[in-house]
């Protein structure tokens, strides 16, 4: 072979190195589950569930003992999407309000196909707020496709109806009424959908996030348990035996696992595994249920701001490059996801990007990072009758802007306030740490909560508490 050639070969061979190389931006896929706590997967402790696919995904992948959220829902899914703390974007319950950047635009804008598939519940459907009735509010998010329950129609009402049997959805723009979707359970269109946009783009880089509706209320059997049951409407109602509704939320979660596992072997049917980032997470504590934990009986508290109401699992995976069966102390705020995604896919950050979150990439590839110190919230849901509150947190103490400190490890429903004991040394340095963090702060909301509270106080503006001298 002549010099010439083989310098054309050479050029050849690296041309489709850099073109591989340009394609392997690695596919990211967030599985955010509906009210549930850590204390309801295997690999945290649970004794009352089987997840073998999530704790599967912690054996060889990395599990977070420390990721925390807000305590109900619509704050978390803004506070996710959009990487910002409440304090700056947060005006409604039931809103993400369709001028903000979610991570969806994100990597949308970076070259990525995207789709959301679950839970929507983010129009503005509860205080009919402008655009509420757009059914193209998903795509202006930045998802090319969609598959979700609650976007223009509520439970009830015309063309309404619940999540999981016989469920009304919006599937890319499209309606699928009650009928429509006859006898079919919600969880399999939505994890159906999932997999079929991930064959489709299996030659492209994709990102997924799937807030599943599960495991919220009601508490109804599951394709594994409705047995020869009517799959319709009236099947969507929470039994009022305590046994019953106990049996068919541990069949639930049972279920939620089953779909994780399912989407994990669509991954691998593809090739993608080793080129395929898992999170699963969920997006506040359990509703009122009664669960064994290493012994113990511990009940959830969604909406309460107590650890059960904040104190959820993060796993992540990803073949190859996450350390494996590592159990991570470091603490894990929502707003870190939509920066560690960035992080992911090779994004520089924007003018428009948020500031408040800290990436967590490193610890997935094995690497020191750099951690938190806290964990920050500023909660007033705008729903039910809720009093703006502000705290902060490390892996042990927590501090209200109030003054109340406790130990949470060891009082993890918050009965003793450390500042009533005068000679606890180690609380009285956690409290000054803290009170730093809270001292950065902007003021905490004073207005009683409420759906029809007029006044939204924000601080888009406010300085960088998270990392203040960048």
């Amino acid at each position: 072979m002549d010099l010439n050639r083989k310098n054309i070969v050479l050029i050849v061979v690296l041309l489709i190195a850099i073109q591989l190389t340009a394609q392997k931006k690695p596919n990211i896929i967030l599985i955010m589950a509906d009210d549930v706590s850590w204390n309801c997967f295997g690999t945290y402790g649970a004794q009352d569930y089987k997840t073998p696919n999530i704790d599967a995904l912690a054996s060889k992948g990395v599990q977070f003992n420390h990721c925390y959220s807000m305590p109900i829902c619509t704050p978390s899914r803004v506070k996710i999407m959009t990487g910002q703390y409440n304090f700056r974007n947060y005006t409604h319950f039931g809103y993400l309000n369709p001028k903000d950047k979610t991570f969806g635009h994100l990597m949308k804008n970076a070259g990525y196909k995207t789709a959301i598939a679950g839970k929507w519940q983010l129009n503005g459907l509860y205080n009919n707020l402008p655009g509420s009735l757009d059914k193209s509010r998903p795509q202006k998010a930045g998802f090319d496709e969609s598959c979700l329950w609650q976007v223009t129609t509520r439970k009830t009402g015309e063309n309404g109806g619940e999540r999981f049997w016989s469920p009304p959805l919006l599937q890319n723009g499209e309606f699928l009424t009650v009928e429509d979707n006859k006898d079919k359970y919600g969880p399999d269109i939505m994890s159906d959908f999932v997999c079929d946009f991930i064959e489709k783009n299996k030659d492209e880089p994709f990102f997924v996030y799937y807030p599943t509706v599960l495991v919220h209320s009601p508490f109804v059997p599951t394709p594994d348990t409705i047995g020869d049951k009517p799959r319709t409407q009236d099947a969507n109602k929470t039994p009022k035996d305590k046994d019953l509704k106990k049996a068919n939320y541990v069949a639930m979660v049972n279920y939620l696992d089953k779909l994780v596992g399912k989407i994990v072997d669509k991954v691998e049917s593809i090739g993608q595994l080793d080129n395929t980032i898992i999170l699963f997470t969920s997006d506040n504590g359990t509703a009122s249920i009664t669960s064994k934990w290493k012994g113990k009986n511990i009940t959830g508290a969604k909406g309460k701001t107590v650890d059960m109401g904040t104190h959820v699992p993060l796993v992540a995976y990803w073949k190859g490059h996450t350390p494996q069966g590592v159990k991570s102390n470091d603490l894990i705020d929502f707003t870190d996801f939509y920066t560690t995604i960035a992080d992911a896919a090779n994004i520089k950050h924007a003018a428009d990007d948020p500031i408040d979150g800290r990436s967590f990439l490193p610890q997935l590839q094995g690497k020191t990072g750099k951690p938190r110190d806290w964990v920050f919230w500023q909660y007033q849901p705008y729903w039910g009758k809720f009093k703006g509150v502000q705290f902060v947190r490390n892996q042990s103490y927590k501090l209200y802007k109030t003054g109340e400190l406790y130990d949470v490890p060891n009082d993890i429903h918050e009965k003793h306030n450390l500042m009533q004991v005068s000679n606890n040394k180690a609380a009285k340095k956690a409290k000054k740490s803290l009170q730093k963090v809270l001292d950065l702060a902007p003021p905490a909301p004073s207005i009683i909560g409420g759906r029809n509270a007029k006044e939204r106080v924000l601080y888009t503006n406010w300085e960088n508490i998270v990392n203040p001298n960048d």
